[in-house]
């Protein structure tokens, strides 16, 4: 096994923790326009995920596994499902019917989806302090 490889499992939890904080952050803004009728756009605000992708090294390994080299957050794409439409004919945005057009996010969704980004986490934190410690005992067997 090569040097390198000895710190790869750090770059790995890292790349993991740093892809899971970018979709709490993202779960966050959903959360807080979750009643935003505008929004930059001009429509109301749509609610957002974050797709991840693998980050692969230079070479298959032995039998043609793939080197993993961890996560990465490739893109923030918008929910394109169904907008609601809630009857509040004092809104200021409201139709000719009093029908507002509100944002796709629903609270419930949004908060499983932020405790398992949090869990995720959580995992890769561990994943890092563990290789800490296997990393410390072999140093510390080779000091002898």
């Amino acid at each position: 096994m090569p040097f390198n490889d000895l710190f790869a499992g750090y770059g790995i939890s890292g790349s993991g923790m740093s892809a899971e904080r970018l979709r709490m952050e993202v779960i966050a803004n959903n959360l807080a326009n979750a009643n935003s009728t505008r929004s930059a756009n001009g429509g109301p605000f749509r609610r957002q995920d974050v797709v991840f992708s693998e980050v692969l090294g230079g070479a298959a390994r032995v039998g043609g596994v793939p080197d993993l080299r961890g996560v990465r957050a490739v893109e923030i794409v918008e929910d394109t499902s169904d907008l609601n439409r809630v009857y509040m004919p004092g809104h200021p945005d409201a139709d000719r019917e009093g029908f507002v057009l509100m944002p796709n996010v629903q609270l419930p969704i949004e908060m499983v989806n932020l405790l398992t980004a949090a869990r995720a986490y959580e995992a890769n934190l561990r994943a890092a302090q563990t290789f800490r410690t296997m990393n410390e005992q072999a140093l510390s067997l080779i000091r002898g």
